[in-house]
């Protein structure tokens, strides 16, 4: 009778795992995709809003890294606001807010509000990103969530594979209704992110118990895995706003992130122009379209990377070896010149940096719980996006420094490279307990 019942719920489980993943992954990925094409459009437009503007390079750097303090300041109460009234309200608020922020753009033609807007885009989305990887937690067991991530981790390579050729589609655009090239690419790209959050409204659930398309059984079987698993953590792991910060592997966390988001941010800022400099032009459609072929790499990357971290239950090994191939190929940056050498460098830098990201946070979300897990993924994800801040004015310090605009990129790699250190580190933590007696449930 036992087996029985353990094969019944095994059963429920399973099901309402794949349906959660159908129905909410795309969705959130789309809702990524979009965030991120709102963050990085700015790399895209450089040359030209640069152009157009006299703003400077320290001025760019300065204004492109500038998000990442706005989005450090309002992250930690973002995320615990989430936590309280649900994503169904408070993501679709988030990305409302931002896509009319970052359509604001077009009027950001001076360095100070250059600055303004990019600070406001950063404080308005806060709280998206963590507040995905805690929503994720309330869905997904510990032993499926790696897999979870990646997909939602598909929003990026899938902005860039689709979001590169847009970008330099819109740049070709010139005084249309009077809007120059970079104007209608702020335009079109941030007012797409605040009709999807509208949509996100209507369509999210901010727990299972609320979601009507999961069947009895499966809701139920789904809400008891998750609560013992969210036991087990709040009974071993620090339960408290503050307190997650006196966790010595908390704010080991917090370090490598932090790193990965020193390599992680010019993979935005910086490439579309690296590649176009290479190619003796600017960025336009031909650019979008060849950026495409590094974010394709990444979603295979990603999706192996994540089914082999949870099939054999070894996140850090993985994640800190594709961690140091990524770093390896974003150092080449510095010495390579032709268009074809940088593309094939930006098909290991960018999946190696990227897909590393989804097998990293099954890690801290196994750890925490509770208010600890909202408040723990958002200072890991706010005092490590400071590394988004501080990479831009190292490389643009190291660069004039030089005076060669590759050398930064071989300066950035060295710090990001910190992380694959720390990764090593990390505690052993144990294997995740299986979902239920002889059942391992794919996700997706």
């Amino acid at each position: 009778m036992m087996t029985t019942t353990a094969t019944v719920h095994a059963d429920a489980l399973a099901r309402a795992i794949k349906k959660s993943a159908v129905r909410l992954l795309p969705f959130l990925a789309l809702m990524y995709a979009l965030s991120f094409v709102d963050r990085a459009n700015v790399g895209f437009a450089k040359i030209a809003y640069q152009a157009d503007t006299g703003i400077s390079n320290a001025a760019y750097a300065f204004g492109a890294g500038i998000f990442f303090i706005g989005y450090a300041i309002f992250e930690v109460p973002s995320n615990l606001i989430l936590h309280k009234i649900g994503a169904k309200i408070w993501m679709s608020r988030i990305m409302v807010t931002w896509g009319m922020v970052s359509a604001s753009m077009i009027f950001a033609t001076t360095e100070t509000s250059f600055y303004v807007v990019r600070f406001l885009l950063g404080a308005s989305e806060a709280g998206f990103f963590p507040g995905v990887i805690l929503f994720l937690t309330y869905w997904f067991p510990a032993k499926q969530r790696s897999r979870a991530l990646g997909l939602f981790y598909f929003g990026v390579p899938l902005a860039m594979l689709f979001g590169s050729p847009l970008s330099g589609y819109l740049l070709d655009m010139h005084g249309m209704f009077g809007f120059t090239n970079w104007q209608w690419m702020f335009i079109v790209e941030g007012l797409s992110a605040s009709v999807v959050g509208v949509i996100a409204f209507f369509y999210l659930d901010s727990r299972p118990k609320t979601a009507k398309w999961l069947a009895e059984d499966e809701r139920a079987a789904l809400i008891s895995e998750i609560e013992a698993e969210e036991a087990v953590k709040v009974k071993n792991a620090p339960n408290s706003v503050f307190g997650v910060l006196k966790s010595g592997r908390v704010l080991l966390f917090i370090a490598i992130y932090f790193c990965i988001q020193i390599g992680n941010a010019p993979l935005a800022f910086y490439l579309p122009s690296k590649l176009a400099s290479s190619m003796g032009g600017q960025v336009n459609f031909m650019v979008g379209l060849l950026l495409s072929v590094p974010w394709l790499c990444t979603i295979f990357a990603m999706r192996l990377a994540t089914k082999f971290a949870d099939r054999h239950d070894n996140h850090r090994v993985v994640a800190t070896c594709m961690l140091a191939a990524g770093i390896l190929a974003f150092a080449s940056l510095s010495v390579i010149t032709t268009p074809v050498l940088t593309v094939l460098a930006f098909c290991i830098a960018i999946p190696g940096l990227v897909a590393c990201q989804p097998v990293f946070w099954s890690l801290p979300t196994r750890y925490l719980g509770g208010t600890g897990a909202a408040s723990g993924i958002a200072f890991i994800v706010s005092i490590g996006n400071l590394g988004g801040f501080v990479s831009p004015q190292i490389k643009a310090y190291a660069d004039t420094l030089s005076g060669n605009t590759n050398t930064g990129f071989l300066v950035v790699a060295i710090l990001c490279f910190v992380s694959v250190l720390l990764m090593c580190t990390l505690p052993h933590q144990p294997a995740a307990k299986p979902v239920a007696v002889g059942s391992e449930v794919e996700t997706a």
